[in-house]
């Protein structure tokens, strides 16, 4: 229980939920309840297929391309601390799309849930566990961090009304703190692993 609890913290926090609803509200501020539920529906399903083919085939990629699993952890640890630290300063900017009905994948899910230092990260977590009941259990677990952001898109109107646009600012700072630790830890995995520390 508690290896699920540990895969889930991670998990929640690197898709940025915070983040991604609050682009999410933006860009569905001029759609009905009824349509944002929807998009929240498809952006949801499209992660869960995103997310399972990086954190199940993370090895095969890395083995066609001649990677190693450390000389990964530190490139997508850096990536993922660069994330980190723009959601501290709160600079990351998506253009608005709110115009376009068929955002749901692209780029509720790519990028802006599922972005490169995410990847990253799901790809190496993903590789390293090797035994098939753990990586059962992480994918049980990756999934129900992705259901969790989906119900907080469901539930959006509530939590704009609840916490408010300084809510979602204080949130995405702490997520990004989050981050930055969780890329420290990935980055010096990989430089130990590397340097046979």
């Amino acid at each position: 229980m508690s290896y699920f609890f540990n895969i889930w913290i991670k998990f929640f926090f690197l898709l940025t939920p915070f983040f991604t609803l609050s682009m999410f509200l933006s860009m569905t501020k001029d759609y009905d309840e009824i349509e944002r539920r929807k998009v929240a529906y498809k952006v949801t399903q499209a992660i869960i297929i995103t997310c399972f083919f990086l954190y199940f085939f993370g090895d095969t990629i890395f083995q066609v391309f001649g990677i190693t699993l450390d000389s990964f952890r530190i490139g997508a640890g850096s990536l993922l601390f660069l994330s980190a630290v723009t959601l501290v300063h709160g600079d990351m900017n998506i253009p608005d799309q709110k115009s376009d009905k068929n955002i749901a994948f692209v780029p509720l899910a790519i990028p802006i849930t599922v972005g490169p230092a995410t990847t990253g990260a799901i790809l190496v977590l993903g590789a390293e566990v090797h035994d098939s009941w753990h990586r059962l259990i992480g994918f049980c677990a990756l999934t129900s961090a992705i259901l969790c952001v989906g119900a907080l898109m469901l539930l959006s109107s509530y939590v704009e009304r609840l916490i408010g646009k300084n809510g979602f600012v204080i949130l995405g700072k702490i997520t990004g703190l989050v981050l930055a630790a969780l890329a420290s830890q990935i980055t010096f995995t990989g430089i130990k692993n590397f340097l046979n520390l």
